[in-house]
């Protein structure tokens, strides 16, 4: 990991948010409390009286360190102190309906042997019939609302680059009263690419594959497609797409982008159709839409760890140039690895044990100790982190590249023929990914580099990378200044030593063009330090950096705030958290004395 020397970085935070920074990473650097932080926080909320201190500590601890306050309307005055020092922001509504969210097994198994200690199957997913689903998608709309008010309060001037720089992010398990319902749909998706040609390249995409229009002909028209959906999971699907829209449609409206979260690879099939289907309508450059504020308006996201994505990314900018509309991407190495990998080995000695065939459908009369739906022998995601780092590094330049050819065209220039990450194999002969790059080169002929039909000035592709990498925000940078997407607004710094890739980035200025298609994020509360030096290496006109603002009600976000220091024990580990606690105690040094 490269990080500048620490007198390079200095933190503008207040002396009592260092404190609380140092005491909340204090914690974070013991891995056993870290993993035991659900089930201490689930029993000390259970006594009463212990209860209002827990909450009360968990408030000024973790609360106040990455949520951003109990509504909307109080993050507020966040959000405007983050513009003032040049941040935008994702702006989550963070309440998550079930308690045991996506950890679980869909049904009971036949026994306590069946299941894996600390792996997924150790709790179980619960439904609701409340209608908490629906008042979730009410606020969401409302989160769109004060997004759109934060910017027009702004005055952003006409002359800068389109779209505000308060984006809003939607979780889809949480807009459902069953998340099984999205299990089963990704169950039949993954069944129904059986029956295609095995010359298909969507049939060639390891799992959970690659889109296709026909995923949504079961839920809109399942009779037809033979689906096994039980009648209310379609009907609760059908109303999850429906809320979808409504959600898009005030976006629209509104000129607030949608980042579309992505979840556990046994959702990401149906997670897949929705936004594809969301973006083939509402990222469409079609007559009707060129006249729209902002596109693209709605972004997937694309996990680096996944051993997909090389290859579904380059399958999803071809669909997008195929099909006139813009591709939105938000590109992050995932934050799930260690229970996919515990449900994917779960899933194979189970099968292996009762012989149940690893590619049938989804079916709770067969319970299973574990979620996994691949029916490859391989987990879905890479099993060495290194592998993880390569890949996110090659898609970041992959999308680089993209950006440029649209920029491009936008000038009436013919985009040059640049080859695909994936097609590259004279790079892939070399490192961890070289056994999965020969695949790649079977679908080059479906990678197109035509582009859009009509060409106008309206972007044909968005990019968000959400990384806490130094190392990769710098080839980011230095990727956007090799293509011509930034200009050199100061030479290099010449502290530090010379195979430090940080210390040889300069101050870049960003192109309006770029800025308008390009963005950095990082989650609020961490990594302040590489949000620090993004936005010092960068000059634009609108911000270039991003932070994940979650908001919502202590009590409701009390399963956010454990399980983020579960799910991010990736972004913690490595040194990461003992590198934030050992900052904050520098910097509190330095204010004490000097």
């Amino acid at each position: 990991m490269y990080k500048p020397k620490a007198e390079d970085v200095r933190s503008n935070a207040s002396f009592r948010d260092l404190v609380r920074t140092y005491v909340v990473y204090c914690m974070c650097t013991v891995p056993e409390l870290v993993d035991a932080s659900p089930t201490i926080l689930s029993v000390l909320s259970s006594i009463p009286g212990i209860r209002q201190l827990t909450e009360g500590f968990v408030r000024i601890t973790f609360f106040e360190q990455f949520v951003g306050s109990d509504t909307a309307a109080e993050s507020l005055p966040l959000l405007k102190n983050l513009r003032e020092m040049n941040r935008g922001v994702l702006f989550a509504y963070s309440v998550e309906v079930d308690d045991n969210e996506a950890t679980g097994t869909a049904s009971q198994p036949h026994s306590t042997d069946d299941v894996i200690p600390n792996s997924p199957a150790t709790s179980l997913i619960s439904s609701h019939s409340d209608g908490a689903h629906k008042r979730i998608v009410d606020e969401m709309i409302h989160c769109i609302d004060v997004a759109a008010g934060f910017e027009q309060q702004q005055q952003v001037a006409s002359s800068q680059a389109r779209g505000g720089r308060t984006w809003v992010a939607v979780k889809m398990t949480a807009l459902l009263p069953n998340a099984d319902a999205l299990i089963a749909w990704s169950s039949h998706i993954v069944a129904s690419r059986k029956e295609l040609e095995s010359s298909v390249i969507d049939n060639k995409v390891p799992f959970p594959g690659c889109a296709r229009t026909e995923d949504m002909d079961s839920v809109l028209d399942p009779l037809s497609h033979r689906s096994k959906l039980t009648p209310a999971q379609t009907r609760d699907l059908r109303e999850l797409y429906n809320d979808l829209t409504r959600i898009c449609q005030r976006a629209e409206e509104k000129g607030v982008k949608i980042i579309i979260d992505a979840e556990y690879s046994w959702y990401q099939p149906a997670i897949d159709a929705l936004t594809l289907a969301l973006m083939r309508n509402f990222n469409s450059l079609s007559s009707d839409r060129t006249n729209k504020e902002v596109q693209p308006l709605i972004y997937g996201t694309f996990q680096a760890y996944l051993r997909r994505t090389p290859i579904h990314l380059d399958l999803a900018i071809a669909d997008a140039k195929k099909h006139n509309y813009a591709l939105g991407a938000k590109l992050v190495r995932g934050a799930y690895h260690p229970h996919e990998i515990a449900a994917h080995e779960a899933a194979i000695a189970y099968d292996k044990e009762y012989g149940v065939a690893r590619h049938l459908e989804f079916d709770s009369a067969a319970p299973r100790p574990s979620l996994s739906i691949s029916p490859d022998l391989e987990p879905p995601v890479w099993r060495e982190k290194r592998d993880t780092d390569e890949a996110y590094n090659r898609c970041a330049l992959r999308l680089i590249e993209a950006v440029k050819d649209d920029v491009e065209r936008c000038h009436g220039k013919s985009a040059a023929s640049i080859p695909s990450i994936s097609n590259n194999t004279s790079q892939a002969s070399n490192g961890c990914l070289g056994w999965l790059w020969p695949r790649a080169t079977s679908h080059s002929q479906f990678v197109s580099s035509n582009p859009p039909a009509k060409t106008s000035n309206v972007p044909s592709i968005g990019v968000l990378f959400g990384t806490h990498n130094w190392e990769s925000c710098s080839i980011i940078l230095q990727g956007l200044l090799a293509s011509g997407l930034a200009t050199p607004a100061s030479p290099a710094p010449t502290t530090g030593t010379t195979n430090n890739l940080v210390t040889q980035v300069p101050v870049i200025n960003l192109k309006d063009e770029t800025v308008e298609r390009v963005a950095v994020g990082q989650l609020y509360g961490m990594s302040d330090d590489l949000t620090d030096w993004v936005v010092g290496r960068t000059v634009s006109s609108i911000p270039f950096v991003l932070k994940y603002v979650p908001y919502g009600a202590l009590s409701e976000v009390m399963p956010y705030l454990s399980r983020r220091a579960i799910e991010n024990k990736s972004v913690l580990g490595g040194g990461a958290a003992d590198h934030e606690r050992r900052r904050a105690a520098r910097e509190i040094w330095m204010r004490l004395f000097g």
